[in-house]
């Protein structure tokens, strides 16, 4: 009975160490970048090619347009992902678009909300891909969760740019063909 005592005062610490550390970091900001040897014009279109989006974000499905117009501000879309055999949906609202500069878009699901924001920026004829991404947990689970799990997200999105980078390098789609 003794050890049941003991093993039970272990497992109420634990649980209100993990609550306490969704408390004390209840969101989570990360940054990442990569260079493209493509210029600038060429990676924007690129990034922002649905048909693409597969090549560079892990488990990507498609999207389904929900509201307001495509690629401006105020538009919503359903983002599909497959992790593990799972689907999941992540609803998409464009926050703020400088075309060839950035794109700041606000990420929700039942988990957590997540503003995500990536830049593009010409460097000596290539470009120079970063992005700032801040997470909120949706509840004191996932607070902590995604407080313990920081490094998995920045890795994620640190993969998520290596693959923008391949997609984008190995583009043979002409965009520019009609814009002149």
């Amino acid at each position: 009975m003794k050890y049941l005592k003991y093993i039970l005062g272990i497992i109420g610490v634990l649980v209100i160490v993990f609550f306490m550390i969704g408390i004390i970091k209840p969101e989570l900001t990360y940054e990442a970048e990569i260079m493209v040897d493509k210029p600038l014009a060429e990676s924007w279109a690129v990034s922002q090619d649905e048909e693409k989006m597969g090549d560079w974000l892990d488990g990507f499905q498609r999207i389904e347009h929900i509201s307001g117009t495509p690629g401006t501000v105020g538009a919503v879309s359903d983002v599909y992902f497959v992790t593990e055999g799972q689907e999941m949906i992540i609803r998409e609202t464009i926050t703020d678009i400088d075309p060839e500069k950035s794109c700041s878009m606000k990420f929700s699901n039942d988990f957590m909300d997540m503003d995500y924001t990536i830049y593009m920026e010409p460097v000596d004829g290539r470009t120079k891909i970063s992005s700032t991404t801040t997470v909120m947990g949706n509840g004191m689970v996932s607070k902590s969760m995604s407080a313990l799990f920081s490094g998995t997200f920045k890795e994620q999105e640190e993969t998520n740019l290596a693959n923008l980078k391949k997609t984008i390098e190995s583009n043979s789609k002409d965009y520019m063909k009609g814009m002149d």
